[in-house]
């Protein structure tokens, strides 16, 4: 319980939403299900497209967007192989449950002239790649079973990566916790820690300090744009 057990939404700035999502439904056929203007942001629109029941591929607009340049290496690294700034998407990587399925959809990615190659067989997964509007870096792959720990952990890579041998233990097994039911209290601000930095300063402590129950009161925005007769 209270584990992650996947990618809820991976979002994704744009400067022509409409551009990604014709992209993203017809060629990989991804249903739209979500496009309204973004809680909290505003002048700002937010798109879900499906990749599964609880699991999507997001994207955000507005003017500032549009107005930040592309810059390969900086912006975006351009392929699945290039580097990117620290903590900038590299690439994403979306699943098919098979090498049949990977095929499938090569063929229908290529049906609407789009250049990809692969599948390269990374002994993990098969994967294909290709590139999509704004130069986004993207892969489709499929894994016919789980990663085994104990032949992809590269004991030459985890001493280069300054990993002891307690640690790589630590990782391999993550402590267990038991729930507190929500009561855990906030911490108090340590700048050793990661912070989210898109906000004025007097603005995130003052969010930070307010009680959970008012965050969610005063923040939550749960009604959809359109109204839905069951």
């Amino acid at each position: 319980m209270g584990l992650p057990n996947g990618v809820h939404h991976l979002a994704i700035a744009t400067g022509d939403i409409k551009k990604q999502i014709e992209f993203f439904s017809d060629v990989l056929g991804m249903e739209l299900v979500a496009l309204y203007w973004m809680h909290g942001v505003p002048g700002t629109w937010h798109g879900f497209l499906r990749l599964g029941d609880s699991s999507y591929l997001a994207f955000v607009q507005n003017e500032a967007i549009a107005k930040v340049p592309t810059q390969l290496g900086v912006t975006h690294a351009g392929s699945a192989a290039a580097p990117v700034a620290p903590g900038a998407m590299q690439h994403v990587a979306m699943n098919v449950d098979s090498l049949d399925a990977l095929l499938a959809l090569r063929d229908r990615i290529r049906s609407r002239g789009v250049n990809v190659f692969g599948p390269l067989d990374h002994g993990m997964c098969h994967s294909i790649y290709f590139a999509g509007p704004e130069d986004l870096s993207l892969e489709i792959a499929t894994s016919a079973r789980p990663i085994d720990a104990r032949a992809w952990i590269d004991p030459e890579v985890v001493k280069l990566a300054g990993i002891s041998p307690e640690e790589l233990a630590r990782y391999r097994a993550p402590a267990t916790f038991a729930s507190q039911g929500g009561k855990v209290a906030q911490p108090p601000i340590d700048p050793t820690k990661p912070h989210s930095r898109g906000f004025p300063k007097e603005v995130y402590e003052a969010l930070l300090a307010m009680p959970d129950e008012e965050v969610t009161a005063r923040l939550s925005e749960s009604t959809p744009p359109v109204r839905v007769e069951d």
